[in-house]
């Protein structure tokens, strides 16, 4: 609900410049990314992972009658900051417990469904902005406030009916102990350094559509086309993970956005938009969350944490030279060229992988 309302308010309510909606997004992201790595390795340490989730959603829950509450956008600064400080603390012990409490043969389904649920949240809560703004008379702060609501019955459940999995016998009995990653957890992180070279912010698939002529008003549609196709796809692509193995899905994967990035390097009309995003999200769903149940597989359930820790925190880190990169070849060379980069790496990882089999 909040997140698209997010820059008109900086800008329109607060009167923030765009140098500030930027610093305020790129130094949440940055947060966050650096604190997965610390969380996941704790979460090992301690044999626990609910208390950091716990801990994790409450700080964004908290943000949001706090965003209500703001008056300049240095508040929105720190409230943004503490957001994505719940996100980087949640997010690697989430993923373990997740992976903790299902069996490896349902591992994909559990990773795919928990992908579907949270993408469409994704797709309510704009819907459901779009829906009550108008009814509130364009109040930000009250929406803000209402937004509380759902993330508050959230953290309920959380503590009460989620159970978390305890360590086995063997997991317990060095928790001080570093458990090793594994040659081929290692394999796989070189997979994805590759892969994320070319993958820069989906900002730029954004700005291609709207340099295809897609009217600003049309853009919120169209990330809608990219979500709703995720939403709906990640359980069976994760459900099929379990059947033909992931390492399978996730080749296809690649294939699949490499040739997104070809379509839209090449693409001379605004209705080619729709389809590419579309099946954008169709590449989502092959990779996202099973690449997530793919880490839980290559790691014993010792070292999760810290697996998951490393794999969210280079994620992370990869967008921002991934960025700027394409940023660049944009300005210096051409609008497509950031989207032949982005195929190029996506063909070399696919090759990699196949080569090196994590």
């Amino acid at each position: 609900m909040i997140y698209p309302l997010l820059p008109l308010f900086l800008t329109r309510t607060l009167g923030a410049p765009m140098k500030a909606v930027g610093l305020i997004e790129g130094v949440a992201e940055a947060t966050s990314s650096a604190l997965r790595l610390a969380a996941g390795w704790l979460s090992d340490r301690l044999g626990r992972r609910k208390p950091f989730v716990v801990a994790g959603y409450a700080c964004g829950a908290v943000a949001k009658p706090l965003l209500a509450a703001a008056g300049t956008w240095g508040h929105v600064l720190g409230i943004r900051l503490l957001d994505r400080f719940g996100k980087g603390l949640r997010t690697p012990p989430r993923d373990a417990l997740l992976a903790d409490s299902t069996p490896r043969p349902l591992r994909g389904r559990a990773f795919g469904l928990h992908g579907s649920m949270d993408t469409a949240g994704a797709v309510a809560g704009p819907l459901l902005a779009f829906a009550l703004l108008p009814a509130l008379g364009g109040d930000f702060r009250l929406l803000f406030l209402l937004a509380f609501i759902p993330a508050l019955i959230g953290i309920i459940i959380l503590c009460f009916a989620v159970q978390e999995i305890r360590p086995t016998a063997e997991a317990r009995r060095d928790p001080a102990a570093a458990a090793p990653l594994g040659g081929r957890f290692w394999r796989f992180v070189a997979v994805v350094i590759c892969f994320g070279i070319g993958n820069s912010s989906d900002a730029f698939l954004i700005l291609r559509a709207r340099h295809l002529g897609i009217e600003e008003g049309w853009i919120p549609l169209l990330y809608l086309v990219f979500n709703a196709i995720y939403a709906g796809m990640a359980l069976p692509a994760g459900t099929l993970s379990d059947r033909v193995g992931r390492r399978r899905m996730i080749l296809i994967g690649y294939a699949v956005f490499a040739l997104v990035y070809v379509g839209f390097a090449r693409a001379g009309a605004a209705w080619q938009a729709w389809p590419l995003f579309a099946l954008y999200g169709i590449y989502y769903a092959l990779t996202e969350r099973i690449q997530r149940a793919f880490v839980a597989d290559l790691v014993s359930e010792a070292a999760r944490g810290q697996a998951f820790g490393l794999y969210h925190a280079l994620v992370g880190i990869l967008a921002l030279p991934a960025s700027l990169l394409a940023g660049w070849l944009w300005d210096a060379v051409s609008p497509a060229a950031p989207f032949w980069l982005g195929s190029g790496s996506s063909v070399l990882a696919l090759l990699f992988f196949a080569i090196v089999r994590p």
